[in-house]
């Protein structure tokens, strides 16, 4: 058996032959790698696709409506579509490739249509070429991939130079976004925000002013309202004032930096300021010295108001800061009581250089200014008064003047506040002066003064009729037969001429009896001319001689 398993034949290992691929596959293979290539670069260049998300997304369209940065397209709208909870809508979009680095998560959209408000005209651009979203690019390096879109454009852009700031004010009055901001009645920016502020007591109201106008904003420059027209009635009298047109209609800011204030560098980005109800409120200079005093009068306070100008010799020194009654502990009676503030600042500004060293004294020092007071009450009569400051609005001011005839006063420095001596007010003195004569004017018989004028107006109306008549009568009557008189005086004298024409020489002698009778009847027609004149004018002066006859002399 062995023997004939060795004679068996035996297998060999042949190697297996490799076998060649099919020239027919190459093209195959090529056009995946080509594809495989392409979609890679596709997935490459291709940017970013973002949610944004709308309350109202008014005229975008998938395809057609363009995401634009500085009027350059970044990309396009892919779909657009409700929330889940259909309140809102939500706006995919293709972003390019170069614009990846912007979609940070402080970037804002919003869509830009045509917008017609009293600020301005916007977006008329879009009337030919559709509704498209704005961008403006954030400061974040956070990328992010879904956004929530402005409501409103955003009135001031990243690129744009100038300085933000914020006003604190107690309401938001007539302003809104857009409403322009003033500097010299020169628009230098506008309001861009506003918000309560966290504690629901005030409003931050959010400015930008523009370069290179921001430089003028320092830390003690004011701003005040200037919406509308502001008019203000005071014991100065009406004053009216307005910035502009737009200001009127739509509202508006104003700043100015009082002259009083220390030059300083430009405020801060983002500096905080109060915002004052007007300009004479906002550019009061605030005085860091004050004196308050108390005044009590017997008279009505009618006219006088809180913040009406107290006078000295004429010069503002300070104002009324309450006015009320009270009653006098001596004889319980009701009295007025007017409390005041004066500012020893003003008056002191006021004296001559040379006196300048004697006011800063007088100022800085409580004891100089309680003598110096004290001196003028007692030497001077220096007495508080009220007086009319306009007698259209019936306004009322405190006047401090000299009345040397005033009784003696005292002041007690005692009493917090001191009570300063006053003087019975003008006015009162006009108002019984005026009160006399009406109470005269209203004594007179002036029904009576009426019966008796309207006789003699019937009376004289009378003799105008009667007078009327006579001149007709003359016209009608005497006229006729002065004409007819005037003609045959005026025939006799050219019958004269001509006989003394045809006379003969001899008759022409001095001494003829001719001409001698002839001088007599001239004479004799003068004297009958003379007479007729001098009746004449007697009737034109005295007409109603013809009915009465002539009155003696």
């Amino acid at each position: 058996m062995a023997e004939s398993t060795d004679n068996l034949p035996r297998a060999t290992v042949v190697p297996r032959r490799r076998q060649r691929i099919s020239v027919i596959w190459i093209i195959p293979i090529l056009a995946a790698v080509v594809a495989i290539g392409i979609a890679i670069q596709r997935i490459l260049s291709e940017g970013p696709t973002i949610t944004i998300v709308f309350k109202v997304a008014a005229g975008v369209e998938a395809g057609k409506t363009f995401i634009k940065y500085k009027d350059v397209n970044i990309g396009q709208v892919t779909a657009v579509q409700l929330s889940k909870d259909y309140s809102k809508v939500e706006v995919t979009a293709k972003i390019d490739k170069s614009a990846e680095g912007l979609m940070v998560e402080d970037a804002k959209f919003w869509v830009v249509e045509p917008r017609v408000t009293l600020s301005g005209v916007s977006g008329l651009g879009t009337l030919l070429s559709g509704n498209f979203i704005g961008f403006e690019v954030g400061k974040s390096d956070k990328q992010q991939r879904k956004f929530t879109g402005l409501e409103v454009p955003p009135i001031i852009t990243s690129g744009q130079p100038g300085r933000q700031f914020v006003l604190k004010a107690n309401d938001l009055g007539s302003l809104g976004i857009g409403s322009p901001i003033y500097y010299r009645r020169l628009q230098v920016g506008q309001v861009i925000a506003y918000d309560l502020s966290s504690d629901g007591a005030a409003m931050d109201i959010k400015i930008f002013v523009n370069a290179p106008y921001d430089k003028y904003v320092t830390p003690g420059t004011r701003f005040w309202n200037a919406s509308g027209i502001d008019v203000s009635v005071g014991a100065g009298g009406v004053d009216v004032r307005t910035q502009s047109l737009v200001a009127l209609l739509a509202g508006g800011l104003a700043f100015e930096t009082p002259p009083s204030a220390a030059k300083a560098e430009p405020a801060a980005a983002n500096a905080v300021f109060t915002l004052y109800s007007d300009q004479p409120t906002a550019m009061k200079q605030p005085d860091s010295i004050s004196a308050r005093y108390v005044l009590y009068f017997n008279e009505s306070l009618r006219g006088l108001s809180v913040g009406a100008p107290v006078t000295v010799l004429g010069l503002q020194g300070g104002e009324v800061t309450d006015v009320g009654i009270d009653v006098n502990p001596a004889t319980m009676n009701i009295r007025g009581r007017v409390e005041l503030v004066f500012f020893p600042e003003r008056l002191v500004a006021r004296l001559a250089r040379k006196q300048a060293a004697v006011g800063e004294t007088i100022e800085r020092s409580l004891q100089q200014r309680h003598a110096f007071v004290q001196r003028m009450v007692e030497q001077r009569g220096m007495r508080a008064q009220l007086r009319s400051g306009n007698l259209l609005t019936g306004q009322l001011y405190v006047a401090f003047d000299s009345f040397p005839n005033a009784p003696k006063a005292k002041i007690d420095w005692s009493r917090d506040p001191a009570e300063l001596p006053v003087v019975p007010s003008t006015v009162s003195d006009i108002e019984a002066k005026l009160t006399g004569i009406v109470a005269k004017l209203d004594k007179l018989p002036l029904e009576a003064i009426g019966d008796d004028l309207t006789k003699v107006l019937a009376t004289l109306d009378q003799t105008l009729k009667d007078a009327s008549k006579a001149v007709n009568s003359i016209d009608a009557d005497v006229t006729p037969g002065l004409k007819s008189t005037l003609d045959g005086l005026r025939g006799t004298i050219a019958a004269a001429d001509r006989t003394l024409n045809n006379t003969d020489a001899t008759l022409v002698g001095k001494d003829a009896p001719a001409q001698q009778d002839l001088r007599d009847a001239l004479q004799e027609i003068a004297r009958a001319a003379r007479s007729l004149r001098v009746l004449t004018d007697y009737l034109e002066r005295h007409p109603e001689s013809l009915i009465r006859g002539k009155t003696e002399e």
